[in-house]
């Protein structure tokens, strides 16, 4: 959130790992937060100039990890993110950001010298909001894809604390799961895992993912102990266990 100043007032930030943000703010108005993900400078810096002009607070990364700390520190609205990056690919960046709570709901637009269709979905299977292959032929067009996503997001209701689908609620404020309108008693691990899963129901989670989602990124555990909070939760959801879904070879999913 920007701290209003005086009207047109410009101001600077320093991010994590270096990259600024400049950007002008009107008085009162806060601004969609962008994160541009890109190792090729001009390609960066293009994008940042059309961004800015289009009104977009926007911070950079060259890399993956960077991204990933400034995601966590910037919490940005959106994220246009390369998928050829240096220490980490944009989409491990991009499956990370889907399994942590925090990120999870940030709009990415992958973007990719790669255009066969497979690359394109493997792209939005990992979670990517839309896929645009490079060079970018026309910025204008670009931003009117941006545009579209976000007033797709505003025309859907607010369910960031609770969500419900098939009989199953989870509510992140009061910390309380529903199951037919039977509250379940669940430990933190199963309450993360539950609503990490339902959020996005039909998308197909890997146990790492899950473990990140539902343990926490540091925790040294095996991926195959998912496997044991799984069980405990499907014991505990009785007739309704068979809405979290074994996806073979991959992980788990909740029904859609």
């Amino acid at each position: 959130m920007v701290r209003p100043k005086p009207a047109s007032a410009t101001i600077t930030r320093r991010s994590v790992g270096g990259p600024s943000c400049s950007c002008k703010v009107d008085s009162g108005m806060s601004k969609t937060k962008v994160l541009v993900v890109e190792d090729y400078r001009p390609l960066a810096e293009t994008l940042e100039y059309q961004l800015q002009r289009a009104g977009y607070e926007v911070y950079r990364a060259a890399d993956g990890r960077d991204a990933l700390n400034q995601c966590r520190l910037v919490l940005p609205d959106v994220v246009f993110l390369d998928v050829d990056l240096p220490v980490m690919s944009g989409i491990e960046v991009c499956k990370q950001l889907r399994a942590d709570s925090a990120t999870r709901e940030a709009l990415i637009l992958m973007l990719s010298a790669l255009g066969e269709e497979s690359d394109q979905l493997v792209g939005l299977a990992v979670g990517a909001d839309d896929y645009v292959v490079k060079p970018v032929e026309s910025y204008k067009v670009l931003l009117q894809r941006l545009k579209a996503l976000l007033r797709r997001r505003e025309s859907t209701p607010d369910d960031s604390d609770s969500v419900s689908h098939r009989g199953v609620t989870v509510d992140r404020r009061r910390f309380v799961v529903t199951v037919a309108e039977e509250p379940l008693k669940l430990t933190k691990s199963e309450f993360r895992l539950l609503d990490t899963l339902i959020r996005q129901p039909g998308r197909a989670f890997s146990r790492g993912e899950l473990v990140d989602a539902a343990l926490g990124e540091d925790t040294m555990v095996l991926e195959r102990t998912i496997d044991v909070h799984v069980r405990a939760l499907r014991k505990k959801m009785g007739g309704s266990a068979d809405l979290i879904e074994t996806v073979r070879g991959v992980g788990y999913r909740f029904h859609e």
